[in-house]
């Protein structure tokens, strides 16, 4: 690597560390003086709060790191052209693109930081934060988890078992409750292909499925139905509690569960939540590309003053930020390739930014 090289890289590292100690600072605060009231109101010790909030920083990195990139590019960039040297540097016979291409290999460099975290962690730290909130300051015990997709729910009687792809309906797939006599052997076991919570009757109604009952230590009765209403101990409403939603996952985990299930509805979502995760990861690169050439635009035209250029790269971000959320909300609702959804404004910004670069350079 060249003496140019290093010198731009080692500019664009310092002023990421800057706008990204500076952000994090605001956000923490703003966030330490919301919730410190329910802390203390819940005499949550010293250290635990400390810890909620450090941990909580890489989640804020990975919220604000397409930002982050952008900012450090963009102020890169102006005091190199504030100071002179871009002209120096373009003087002496360097092309623009030679020039920028030290803060490009910057960015795919942190965006590869940043999917490291978001594989290795993220889940860590999201669950940690999870479980102090909720445990803590919530006061909520976990009687739940989801395994690939899958919800475990621990009742007062017994133990609910089923797939629960649309939170926002109580319908449940491949439904299962059992009980337990106090030896610990099974007592009972409602089974069905689906069950469905009704607010009017309060019942429980499970359609296709049977019931195992024990009869004495070891014989089993099986009856069958086609419907027939339960009331079981539980209502729907307390699965609802985060113990068991999946929010903090993997790459990989979300990989491995778009192949877990053979329902298409649910494939898709899987592959929009997984393919809307790296969109997002990797949306600092194309905002970079075409941040730039519109920083320089935007001295030729206004002079030599970061007040306006570190504005306009922030409203290029939240103009991003805009569309992608509208194209992504698309994608779940099905109205929308979820394919060209995650890459549709990467290849507009990185298009229209080589296109302003190339003008640029003529």
């Amino acid at each position: 690597m060249n003496l140019l090289n290093r010198y731009l890289l080692k500019q664009f590292g310092k002023y990421f560390l800057t706008v990204n100690f500076g952000l994090i600072a605001l956000y923490l605060l703003i966030d330490f003086f919301e919730k410190f009231d329910r802390f203390t109101s819940h005499q949550v010790p010293m250290d635990v709060i400390a810890q909620f909030f450090i941990l909580s920083i890489p989640s804020i990195v990975d919220q604000l790191g397409p930002i982050f990139i952008l900012l450090s590019g963009v102020i890169t960039l102006g005091i190199l052209n504030h100071s002179n040297e871009l002209t120096a540097l373009k003087a002496g016979g360097l092309p623009l693109r030679i020039i920028l291409r030290p803060l490009l290999m910057g960015s795919v460099i942190l965006t590869l930081l940043f999917i490291l975290a978001a594989q290795f962690l993220l889940p860590h730290t999201i669950t940690i934060t999870n479980k102090i909130w909720i445990e803590d300051v919530e006061g909520k015990t976990p009687t739940g988890i989801v395994r690939n997709n899958r919800y475990y729910y621990r009742g007062s009687e017994g133990f609910y078992s089923f797939k629960w792809p649309d939170t926002t309906i109580f319908k449940f797939n491949d439904f299962s409750y059992s009980t337990w006599d106090s030896n610990h052997d099974l007592k009972d076991l409602y089974s069905s292909q689906a069950a469905y919570w009704n607010p009017n009757t309060t019942k429980w109604t499970l359609i296709n499925g049977q019931i195992q009952s024990s009869s004495d230590d070891t014989k089993y009765s099986t009856t069958s139905f086609s419907t027939k209403d339960f009331s079981f101990p539980e209502t729907p409403n307390i699965f609802l509690t985060p113990q068991i939603r999946g929010e903090a996952s993997s790459l990989t985990a979300l990989y491995t569960q778009i192949g877990s299930t053979d329902i298409p509805y649910e494939k898709l979502g899987f592959l929009v939540r997984l393919l809307k995760k790296i969109s997002f990861i990797t949306l600092g690169i194309p905002l970079l590309i075409l941040g730039l050439p519109i920083l320089l635009i935007v001295y030729d035209r206004f002079g030599k003053d970061l007040s306006i250029a570190i504005p306009a790269s922030c409203g290029i971000a939240f103009g991003a930020w805009g569309i992608w959320g509208a194209l992504q909300s698309l994608a779940i609702a099905g109205k929308f390739s979820p394919w060209m959804a995650a890459v549709l404004i990467h290849i507009s910004f990185i298009s229209v930014g080589l296109f302003l670069l190339r003008r640029l350079e003529r």
